[in-house]
Parts: structure tokens; sequence; C-alpha cells
């Protein structure tokens, strides 16, 4: 593990735990056990370390939607499967991605480079998720949208709530949508 990347799981774990706020870039530092010289170096600013923190929490999520396609597994086990890693990581950093988005839609310059990142990404592989599901290839961007909306919706629910079960409920009724518009029995 490069320098960068040792201080960037550091990050990635304290800002989970301890939120943004307002903490400086030596503050930051502090926490990390580093100087805002070697953060500077890395990551050029405050605001680039959090969109590199952003950046690597969103990408360890979408690479866990690829693993979980198994053909040999009924749909609904793999959407569900999928769920369940995401809800493990949303409980450990979920509440920084939500601080940081709205960070992002009140136009604050650290959070800036977020207002994209934290959609488009997403997009591609979600709509050749649901292409592997059989949506219709006219649907498919929308679906996707739809999907990864009410996901995060019902991640903001759990994170809010602490209500695994009636959030998991939702995410299987999700789930067996998706499974009706790609025209797929939900046992299938």
């Amino acid at each position: 593990m490069t320098g960068r990347d040792a201080l960037l799981e550091r990050a990635i774990e304290h800002l989970s735990a301890a939120g943004v706020g307002a903490i400086s870039l030596r503050g930051l530092a502090q926490q990390l056990g580093t100087s805002h010289r070697m953060l500077i170096y890395h990551f050029g600013s405050r605001e680039g370390l959090l969109a590199a923190v952003v950046a690597e929490v969103e990408r360890r999520q979408r690479e866990l939607l690829p693993q979980m396609i198994d053909p040999d597994r009924p749909t609904i086990d793999q959407s569900l499967a999928f769920w369940q890693a995401v809800v493990e990581a949303s409980e450990r950093h979920g509440r920084l991605f939500f601080e940081l988005a709205a960070h992002a839609m009140q136009d604050q310059p650290h959070a800036r480079p977020l207002r994209r990142g934290l959609i488009d990404p997403w997009l591609a592989p979600l709509e050749d998720f649901c292409r592997q599901l059989g949506v219709p290839e006219d649907q498919c961007a929308r679906t996707a949208r739809m999907t990864m909306g009410t996901a995060r919706g019902l991640l903001f629910d759990l994170l809010l709530t602490g209500d695994h079960a009636e959030v998991d409920a939702a995410a299987l009724q999700l789930n067996e949508l998706l499974l009706i518009i790609a025209r797929v029995s939900p046992k299938a």
C-alpha cells in the first residue's frame, strides 16, 4: 500500500466515524497522524482529499455489483446479496456519503467535484445490470436511475431509523419491481 493509499484509508475510516464538519486540513492531518503538507502533496487540498474519500468509497461499492452477478443463482438472490453488501458498506461510510452529498447540493466549494461524481459513475454499471435482468433496452437508463435513487433513499432511511426489517422489506419489494419491469418472475 502506497503512502497515499494508506492516508486515504485512514481518512476514510476517520471521516466515516467523525464526519467532516468544519475540520481544517491541518486538523485532519493531526487526526490522521501526518502533516498537512503530506495531505497537500497527495491530494492537493482539503477538497481534493474529500473528493478522493468519496470516490474511493463509491468505487468499492460499485465493484460489488459485478461480483454479485452469477447466472447460476436466482436473480432475486443476486439482487439481495448486492443490497446486503451495500448496506454493510453504508453502515460504515453512509453518514459521510450523505454529509458530503449535502455539501455538493449546497454548492460548497470543496464538494463541487462530487456533484456529478455521485451519480454518473453508477449509471453505466446499473444499466448493465438492468440489461442482464432483461429490462428492455429503452428502459435501462431510467430503470438504473430509479433503482439508484430508491436504493439511496432506503439507505438514508436505514441510517436515520436503524429499522433493518422494514428497509430490507422495501429493498426486496424494489428488487421484485425490477424483475417485473424485466418481465422475469421474482422466483427466477
